[in-house]
């Protein structure tokens, strides 16, 4: 193999990079798992029996589909973490595979989504709030989502310490209380209360356009399966522990994911349910009686919104750290305080998010808007990450095994597949205000380039 070269013009190796970042490592295996749990796990899990029914039951096929994509996807990250143990995740890896254009594409892509999808885990998160605070007019909704968006925005201030401790206690506190409703569950559902198998029209077309769209859906739940490569600098002995990290975390929410939401809906009736905006708290309800229990689902999806945004709100800073370092993204993301915080890209990327959440309220279907929109620009990061992986196996960078390397090839391929289907359902709406926000980045990226006095391609 030689020498290790660095990342497609980054001015270090990956194994330089670990070194280096050796005394800031401060997350075991275990706080990893929880970080990737925790971003997953948000509030989009709550409200999603509610999205699904819309669909029919055929919605628990995209379900099976998207978790099959999450897991493929995970054993990527956790390949590729291991060779390029740099922090940025996708942008690290589309950078030393495709150069700096394609990982500043990558990196502007998963910046948008980390705010954008901030923004639906809070409207999704005020839903729960409103079981308790009856403010559900469009300013009382708009300032409980501010309230919920700046809170982890000054726990990630105060170190990656303290958000690891958060992030620990919120992510049991919400894996507990689903998992009882997907085991216990079981026993209380009813086969009349699914509804039917298609909510609207009949046939094999009908079919596909229905799970196309609540796979586009579904795969919010699963956004963030990429946390712990971002946080890679933070990661102790990141090339073992990120890809089990990885795996470990979307195996867990997978099957978490799976049993309660098939509870919910055979729990709930289905006419209740497409209603419903507080699913879970309803489903406890349904199976104990009285409103007690619904009251200790919403407060749990309360904690589960805010670990999530907790957790999101590290990485929508960490992600244009990494690019500012390199000279991808403006120097301000690069900043960070005596603790180790990127204090600017907080700031930057909480207010962005406040700003969509606001829009989000002025659409029709807050939750579905923004969610859509976010799926889109998640697909982009995912399908450059699985493309870098193939590229690697392809030209042979590194001996494999026979065995290893069709598996390993099968599993990139399936990866890319499952991106394509994520841009295919977000709808033409999403993907067209997608673009143009994307496009925007190519000013930034021409800006960045011109301050460096370059022109062209970046010499290694």
């Amino acid at each position: 193999m030689g020498e290790p070269r660095p990342p497609g013009g980054l001015t270090t190796t990956p194994e330089q990079a670990v070194a280096a970042g050796d005394g800031k490592r401060t997350l075991g295996l275990g706080a990893a798992i929880a970080l990737l749990v925790g971003n997953v796990v948000g509030t989009g899990i709550f409200v999603l029996p509610t999205s699904l029914a819309a669909f029919g039951t055929v919605s628990l096929i995209a379900m099976v589909l998207c978790t099959i994509g999450a897991v493929a996807l995970a054993l990527v990250f956790g390949k590729l973490g291991a060779r390029v143990p740099a922090g940025g995740g996708p942008y690290a890896y589309a950078r030393e595979a495709f150069g700096e254009f394609i990982g500043f594409w990558t990196a502007w892509s998963f910046w948008l989504t980390a705010w954008i999808g901030n923004a639906a885990i809070a409207v999704g998160w005020v839903a729960y709030v409103n079981y308790f605070v009856p403010w559900d007019s469009r300013p009382g909704k708009i300032v409980i989502a501010l309230i919920g968006l700046w809170i982890p925005a000054l726990i990630n201030m105060a170190g990656a310490k303290n958000m690891a401790l958060f992030q620990m206690v919120t992510t049991v506190l919400k894996f507990v209380p689903l998992l009882f409703v997907g085991l216990v569950g079981i026993f209380f559902i009813q086969g009349g209360n699914f509804g039917p198998f298609l909510a609207e029209g009949s046939g094999l077309a009908a079919t596909l356009v229905a799970i196309s769209a609540a796979g586009a859906i579904t795969l919010f739940i699963y956004s963030g399966v990429e946390s712990v490569t971002i946080a890679a600098e933070k990661i102790k002995d990141p090339a073992r522990n990120i890809g089990r990290a990885s795996l470990l975390g979307v195996l867990a929410c997978a099957v978490l994911y799976l049993l309660s939401t098939v509870a919910v809906m055979g729990i709930v009736p289905h006419g209740q349910l497409v209603n419903s905006a507080a699913p879970f708290a309803d489903a406890i309800n349904t199976m104990f009686g009285g409103t007690w229990g619904g009251g200790i689902m919403a407060a749990c999806a309360i904690i589960s919104g805010i670990g999530a945004l907790n957790g999101w709100t590290m990485l929508v800073a960490e992600m244009p750290l990494a690019a500012a370092k390199d000279g991808m993204f403006p120097t301000l993301f690069a900043k960070e305080s005596r603790r180790g915080a990127p204090i600017n890209g907080i700031l930057i990327g909480t207010i962005l998010t406040s700003l969509m959440a606001v829009f989000a309220y002025f659409q029709e279907n807050a939750f579905n808007s923004v969610v859509l929109l976010a799926s889109f620009t998640t697909a982009i990061p995912y399908f450059f990450s699985a493309c870098a992986q193939l590229w690697w196996l392809y030209t042979g960078e590194r001996q494999v095994h026979k065995g290893s390397l069709t598996k390993d090839i099968t599993i990139a391929i399936i990866a890319i597949f499952f991106s394509f289907w994520i841009v295919y359902g977000s709808g033409a709406d999403a993907v067209l205000l997608a673009m143009l926000i994307m496009l925007i980045g190519v000013p930034v990226y021409i800006w960045q380039k011109a301050r460096r006095g370059e022109y062209g391609v970046a010499k290694s």
